[in-house]
């Protein structure tokens, strides 16, 4: 067989020249045609999944103490799908008879493995989309895209900036120092890579593998063995990945057990057990804050977080009143705000704005926002694509209590199909309220400002107060956008300005969008940088005076 690094170093450049340049590069096509995924690609998709529900889920040598699985789709039928459960000492004790082998492998060795993983799982796509619909309750195109090929860019991304920060220092030197008239201190040193211990990820329901594969093959490009606690929900799109992993382990002569699944039932999770083990080094965590501030309070682990947040909208003006209406309908209506993207809070001036259509008051700006929502969602077909359905039935329940918190502008309502929810709109008159916390799901409030500079202190205050990881801003003075732009930045959250077409905030570009920025308390990590990838290994010296 081809060695593994060899046949994909081309693909692995390309990714490293993209992190560079931070331009438009992928190579993993984001649409499910059979053009480029083959013409029977679509239907042995369907079948392969069709052929897992209902039966046990085979990990060929993975330890088994027991089997586990309750997943049931958003869109209504149960997976009865079981996975092969172990006890947390039986997990981590496997990952640590597999680690030193893993970490004396070259690195060569570890990320063509990788690499080879992310092909074969790219060809799985729309295995992956079904199986990321059915237990996240994204329609199919977006968990096609999300589940798939976007997650595979991302896993691309943690692994070429991984072998970048691998491979940035010399393994092997001769230091010579001169001593003027007596002859030079000569030594030879060689430093060794060495993992940081076993590694953790926790898996989210809502984006399983999207936000799960950066900290997955980071870990394992860099030596650690990795656990994969799946969501409870949304356990399936992470076994697949794990049995694709330990498939190419055996093939590439690592040990299989350098990835293991940690899944996990339903009111019986693993999850702290797995967390404060004292063997486990590193932490991949998203998910709310409550449980981020325990896991830091409870693990002697590295721990690399994405948490909750405020993401803001500030609306001061517009040349394209229609445009930008037509834009965040979209954003507060994709999967019916269940991303850690979503916009929700509106920070809109109290006397109204000025746009391309004249004067807009703050009510003639919620009633566009709301008519352009109506307009998006006016087929219920079209609804159920673009809102999908309500992965956790608690999501209800926020939006009854949203209600109640100032003037409904726009009421949340089914779309017909599955669990669902359309957008809810609030306009809220007190300083303080719900809008100072995240509301996870279709809800988003409405916050009368005194003026533009005010809306814009208030997004900027509470991504810096409580967190965001992303704002976006309508306005068309450049004087009012370079203000702006500072103070979204001193608060540490990505900026997007003035979007009318098909670019939405709720968007992250693998390559090139440095998703969550580590500096404010939506997350201490970012997907993808160097601070991401290098605290996982440590360079350890060993030198010796040069023989004569």
């Amino acid at each position: 067989m081809t060695d593994l690094f060899t046949r994909h170093q081309p693909l692995l450049e390309s990714a490293l020249k993209a992190l560079e340049t931070r331009e438009f590069w992928t190579p993993f096509p984001e649409v499910p045609s059979g053009k480029i995924y083959g013409e029977t690609a679509k239907e042995e998709g369907e079948s392969s999944y069709a052929a897992l529900l209902g039966a046990g889920f085979d990990l060929p040598g993975h330890p088994e103490e027991g089997r586990v699985g309750a997943e049931v789709s958003p869109w209504g039928p149960e997976l009865g799908i079981s996975y092969p459960a172990a006890a947390p000492e039986t997990l981590v004790a496997a990952a640590e008879a597999a680690a030193t082998a893993f970490a004396e492998a070259s690195v060569e060795a570890r990320v063509g493995a990788l690499l080879e993983a992310l092909v074969r799982l790219n060809r799985m796509s729309f295995l992956l989309g079904h199986a990321t619909m059915h237990t996240t309750g994204q329609a199919f195109a977006m968990a096609f895209q999300a589940g798939g090929p976007h997650a595979q860019d991302r896993g691309l991304e943690a692994l070429a900036m991984a072998y970048a920060e691998l491979t940035r220092s010399a393994r092997d030197a001769v230091w010579e120092k001169p001593q003027g008239k007596h002859a030079p201190l000569v030594m030879e040193k060689h430093w060794e890579l060495v993992p940081r211990g076993v590694a953790l990820t926790v898996g989210c329901n809502t984006f399983p593998t999207w936000n799960g594969y950066p900290g997955i093959f980071a870990s394992l490009a860099t030596g650690n063995p990795v656990i994969v606690k799946p969501h409870p929900r949304a356990i399936l799109p992470l076994a697949l990945t794990v049995r694709v992993l330990r498939e190419v382990f055996v093939e590439a002569g690592l040990p299989q057990d350098a990835v293991l699944l940690g899944a996990d039932a339903p009111g019986a999770e693993i999850t702290k057990v797995l967390v404060t083990h004292e063997k486990v080094a590193l932490i991949d965590y998203t998910g709310s804050t409550a449980f981020a501030d325990w896991t830091r309070t409870h693990s002697r682990a590295q721990v690399f977080t994405e948490e909750a947040g405020v993401n803001s909208v500030t609306i001061t003006g517009t040349d394209d009143f229609a445009g930008m209406c037509a834009n965040l309908a979209f954003s507060l209506s994709l999967y019916s705000g269940q991303m850690c993207t979503s916009p929700q809070n509106l920070y809109i001036p109290r006397g109204g704005i000025e746009t391309d259509a004249g004067h807009k008051s703050f009510d003639e700006v919620a009633e566009g926002l709301k008519g352009a929502i109506d307009a998006l969602l006016s087929d219920p077909a079209r609804a159920a694509g673009v809102c999908g359905t309500i992965v956790n039935p608690a999501t209800l329940d926020r939006i009854a209590a949203a209600r109640g918190a100032g003037r409904v502008i726009r009421d949340s309502a089914e779309t017909g199909h599955g669990r669902s929810a359309t957008p809810l709109m609030v306009a809220v008159e007190d300083a303080e309220g719900p809008q100072d916390d995240e509301c996870f799901g279709p809800v988003s409030f409405l916050v009368p400002c005194e003026d533009a500079e005010d809306a814009i202190a208030r997004a900027s205050g509470i991504a810096r107060r409580k967190g965001a990881i992303t704002a976006a801003l309508y306005a068309t003075d450049d004087a009012l956008i370079g203000r702006a732009a500072k103070a979204f930045a001193q608060a540490g959250v990505n900026l997007s300005v003035n979007l009318t077409g098909n670019i939405y905030v709720n968007q992250s570009a693998a390559f090139s969008d440095f998703h969550v920025t580590g500096a404010n308390p939506a997350g201490n990590a970012c997907l993808t940088d160097a601070a991401f990838v290098a605290p996982r290994f440590r360079r350890v010296m060993i030198r010796w005076p040069k023989a004569a």
